[in-house]
């Protein structure tokens, strides 16, 4: 899955995991569940992510790698969040070939940067259990209060507006190269993220079958 931060690469992963009983692999979830624990990687990364930053290669390419040899990946994957970068597109590419495996299609979700500014400033999670929301689109029914746990929501300090305009520069400067570099190779699909979601989701799926 590709797309600006915000474009609704998760919203649509999990619907398509959901179609086609294959698991959503989002490196942003790892490092989350990572970052709530405490752990070393964890804590690195949360450096990174705090300052609207990428997190570093060496931190991230292992950790896919392992994750995709998981059983639950024999049938196939989605990767959301993950390569974001040229280096480590190319690294998954050289891993994926010494298994005899390749990617099927990369999607790509295009969305004006204004909109995804607006659209991140909505955003809440809830601190307790990682539960999103969004106060416009996808409300908690008692105001900062996760429907789930019960959990306070917050704005996430990535979901900040500058930190947003800070992730939006990395991304033109670092990840949208990789249209370039997957349209090259045939396997790219790319849909208005613009649209209401349920169109996004029916026009994707529409160019996987």
């Amino acid at each position: 899955m590709l797309g600006a931060p915000g474009a609704g690469k998760g919203t649509q992963a999990i619907k398509i995991s959901d179609k086609f009983n294959i698991p959503q692999i989002s490196t942003g979830d790892i490092f989350r569940k990572q970052i709530k624990n405490k752990t070393e990687i964890g804590l690195k990364a949360k450096g990174y992510i705090d300052q609207g930053m990428l997190v570093p290669d060496e931190l991230v390419v292992d950790l896919v790698i392992a994750r995709i040899e998981e059983d639950d990946c024999k049938n196939g994957y989605i990767l959301d969040g993950f390569p974001r970068t040229i280096p480590q597109a190319k690294a998954l590419d050289a891993a994926l070939n010494q298994r005899d495996l390749k990617l099927d299609y990369v999607v790509n979700i295009e969305i004006p940067d204004e909109n995804i500014i607006r659209r991140m400033a909505g955003r809440r999670a809830c601190i307790n259990c990682g539960a999103t929301y969004h106060i416009v689109y996808t409300p908690t029914k008692v105001e900062n209060v996760c429907d789930v746990c019960n959990g306070e929501t917050t704005l996430r300090s990535d979901d900040k507006p500058e930190t947003v305009y800070k992730r939006l520069e990395i991304y033109h400067e670092q990840t949208q190269p990789l249209i370039l570099y997957y349209k090259e190779q045939s396997i790219l699909i790319e849909t208005d993220g613009v649209q209401d979601s349920n169109e996004i989701f029916n026009d994707i799926v529409s160019k996987l079958v």
